[in-house]
């Protein structure tokens, strides 16, 4: 009886993303000149377990690649050859074609067939090396105490079905593969090519015939040090970890509706459902915060992507740099990893190709000749804080205004140095002399900072000339649930995030000011910071139309202060936030709804688009007889 091994695919598709994974990951950490043989081991064992699952299901281009570059990672960790550098380029450049060839096979086609096959015909080169090959001396560290025939650990390969002691090495083809020969090699890879182009005209490979007995045993395989975390781990699809959220967030909305019914309640039955509302109150937030956990993830599935371009770009600039991590266990929520990859790969190729210099130049100026780039997260009040800094040559002030003077941007000397950093997000803004693939067309800053700012976050820049430079990015842990502060405003309830409230104050009228072409101005500790009325803004009915009988919020983003002016405050609470744009449509200085627990309905406040229209329209309804 067949059975369609294809329900078994997605399982072997994770599976080799992450034996690729850490295969690049490994590979850039070798040492050329004392390589660690664990290392060389592990990335053998991942190059097997993806041989061995191709080869079952029939991706006979993927099983063909993996097994010559098995056998020279083999013949490395058994110290029958040396370690190059070439080596390890050639192996990159592996992982890159096997990730093409499983992206292919993930969409329902196959990969063409051209690199894979230049691929092994260079890897078998490799084997064939004389000069990186060695012959193991007749005497060695065991002061002739053993046999000298004795070979190097061979990992884990037996499943935990022979002792660690067994003499028997284990069968690392699983039957399905003879040892390699060169010319054989060369043979089979032809044949491979062949056989792709045929397979091209299918969607997916045929299914296998049931009388496999290798299939769960590769399907299961493991190296030794994944048993243990695996076991207690589980697969499971976002949309349903999505739609726990959903539900969790209806019930803290219900729970609130409760909590707010009850409160006109006869004190008889409040004071009966006061304790048992209490450990309800409490159950929720566990509950709450135990499945927003299920969607956190370390932001290291974020960072172990740079090593490999770090390696690459400064091979292609000639420039000698390390990238240093820390704070990789830091946790995000999954979508913003998903969306944080992007801004931070073009923050650190800027940093390679305009921030470090050359070794000649740093030598020059008294610095060692490689440079470092670091890339650090961790945790800050409701946020995480993402930085990325090198040791380079920082930003040049003056080449910066000019060029900003010249393509018609506000800007003068007199300007502080934040201020002529924050002109680099301006749309198409780039000092670079030569447009090169690397950068030039002033494209990067102006995407990082429209795609931090659609995550919730703000961007800010320091650099001093001569010593490097420090982007700074501030994200909130996750988009779902928001800490805020509800304010009123005529009959309607709105929600600021309470990240970005500095503080909250009733003006004096000495406080007040008028200032023309700025509007009205409030001071705050010496400084004067522009009002902007949420009622003019937002064209809603008020009765309160002078700041001292309402509210000021002072707010900050994006390194730019504002004072909200609202007629009271409501309370601080954790609100569910809902998108608005799924069934109506995006509304300006608005980040998306949430149900308060009356049952109404209170916009959330989007804090960065407010400043922006608050300075571009110059809103205010106050007077100035008002403010006087």
């Amino acid at each position: 009886m067949a059975i369609d091994i294809s329900q078994f695919y997605p399982v072997f598709f994770e599976e080799a993303k992450e034996h690729l994974a850490e295969m690049e990951q490994l590979l850039v950490k070798l040492i050329v000149d004392a390589p660690d043989y664990d290392q060389l081991n592990a990335i053998f064992r991942a190059a097997h377990s993806i041989k061995g699952g191709s080869a079952t299901f029939g991706f006979d281009d993927m099983a063909s690649v993996t097994h010559v570059l098995e056998n020279l990672l083999d013949k490395l960790r058994k110290k029958e050859m040396v370690l190059q550098t070439n080596m390890i380029d050639v192996f990159l450049q592996a992982t890159d074609v096997l990730k093409e060839q499983l992206n292919c096979y993930i969409g329902g086609t196959v990969a063409d067939p051209a690199p894979a096959q230049a691929l092994s015909l260079e890897l078998l080169a490799l084997t064939q090396t004389k000069s990186a090959q060695i012959s193991t001396p007749k005497t060695d560290e065991s002061f002739g105490f053993f046999d000298d025939a004795i070979a190097p650990e061979a990992p884990d390969d037996d499943f935990g079905f022979f002792d660690s002691n067994d003499t028997k090495e284990a069968d690392d083809d699983f039957g399905l593969f003879e040892p390699i020969e060169p010319e054989v090699a060369k043979k089979n890879i032809t044949k491979t090519v062949k056989t792709t182009k045929a397979l091209k005209t299918k969607k997916t490979p045929a299914p296998l015939i049931a009388a496999q007995p290798a299939a769960p045993l590769i399907l299961e395989r493991r190296s030794t040090e994944r048993v243990d975390a695996e076991s207690t781990t589980i697969r499971v699809d976002v949309d349903k970890v999505d739609k726990l959220i959903n539900l969790v967030g209806e019930l803290v909305i219900t729970e609130a509706m409760l909590t707010q019914s009850l409160i006109n309640a006869p004190p008889a039955l409040l004071q009966a459902l006061s304790s048992s509302l209490a450990q309800l109150q409490r159950n929720t937030r566990d509950l709450q915060e135990g499945v927003m956990s299920i969607r956190m993830m370390p932001i290291s599935f974020v960072f172990s992507r740079f090593p490999r371009m770090v390696r690459d770009l400064t091979q292609k600039l000639k420039k000698e740099v390390e990238l240093i991590t820390i704070g990789e266990d830091t946790e995000l929520d999954k979508g913003l990893i998903e969306r944080i990859a992007d801004p931070l790969t073009h923050l650190i190729r800027n940093s390679l190709d305009h921030g470090i210099e050359l070794p000649a130049a740093r030598i020059k100026a008294g610095k060692p000749a490689k440079g470092n780039i670091t890339l650090s997260a961790s945790h800050q009040g409701g946020g995480i804080i993402i930085e990325v800094s090198d040791d380079g040559a920082g930003l040049n002030r003056q080449g910066i205004l000019s060029k900003a003077i010249e393509r018609g941007l506000p800007a003068s000397n007199e300007m502080t140095d934040a201020e002529v950093w924050d002109l680099i997000f301006a749309p198409g803004f780039s000092t670079a002399e030569v447009v090169t693939d690397l950068s030039g067309r002033g494209v990067g800053m102006d995407v990082v900072k429209r795609n931090i700012s659609e995550m919730g976050g703000e961007v800010s820049i320091d650099s001093q000339a001569g010593i490097g430079s420090k982007i700074t990015i501030r994200l909130p842990l996750t988009l779902a649930i928001l800490e805020g502060m509800s304010v009123s405003l005529g009959q309607n309830l709105y929600v600021i995030p309470l990240n970005l409230i500095l503080e909250t104050m009733q003006p004096k009228p000495e406080e007040l000011k008028t200032v023309t072409g700025e509007g009205a101005l409030v001071q705050v500790h010496g400084e004067y910071i522009p009002i902007i009325a949420l009622h003019s803004l937002f064209n809603m009915p008020t009765e309160v139309t002078n700041p001292c009988d309402g509210i000021l919020v002072l707010i900050e983003a994006q390194g730019k202060k504002a004072a909200l002016f609202v007629d009271a405050l409501v309370g601080q609470q954790q609100v569910v936030i809902k998108s608005i744009e799924t069934n109506f449509r995006k509304v300006l200085g608005v980040s998306g709804a949430t149900i308060m627990g009356d049952g109404s309905v209170a916009l959330i406040i989007d804090v960065p688009a407010i400043i922006k229209l608050g300075q571009k329209n110059n809103l205010s309804s106050i007077s100035r007889r008002e403010a006087a």
